[in-house]
């Protein structure tokens, strides 16, 4: 998250959803010589993995680690009978929906409504927005322990 800029989520986030979704919700870990290279907390429900949160290390890369995480979640959940993975939304044009209609997904348009209260227009609130990228670029180089302890705090006030 960090070299994409991006604020990460608490620690206390991710122990509320495995305490709350119990055996619905599975982590699959990459590694390489005993080191976590990848990483993905997927939920479940009936015949459905939805790979919801993901990350790797700046190795995962060079070793294809991503693309072997979500081949292997594939395989395991294909064995189970799972017959849905639903690869999540992405915006047209963003990295993870290149990376996931490399991978065959064809993609589905999405249907939001809102509902405007002060606002004329639905906010832009994503990483395509040129606003951001000041602080996407300052967020990178910031160093990696004051964003893991910043980032739970922004985040809980986003979206």
């Amino acid at each position: 998250m960090h070299a994409l800029g991006t604020p990460v989520f608490s620690r206390r986030l991710f122990t509320v959803l495995r305490d709350e979704f119990g055996d619905d919700c599975r982590i699959l870990t990459i590694t390489k010589d005993g080191r976590t290279v990848a990483s993905v907390m997927n939920f479940y429900f009936r015949d459905e993995v939805l790979p919801y949160y993901g990350g790797g290390t700046s190795e995962a890369r060079a070793l294809k680690g991503n693309d072997f995480m979500y081949w292997e979640l594939m395989r395991r959940s294909a064995e189970e009978g799972i017959r849905i993975f639903d690869f999540g939304r992405s915006k047209q044009g963003a990295g993870s929906y290149s990376f996931k209609k490399n991978w065959g997904f064809v993609p589905e348009p999405l249907h939001y409504e809102y509902h405007l209260v002060k606002a004329k227009e639905v906010p832009e609130v994503n990483p395509n927005n040129p606003k951001y990228q000041m602080f996407i670029k300052l967020w990178r180089k910031l160093p990696l322990g004051m964003t893991q302890w910043l980032g739970p705090h922004i985040v809980r006030n986003l979206g």
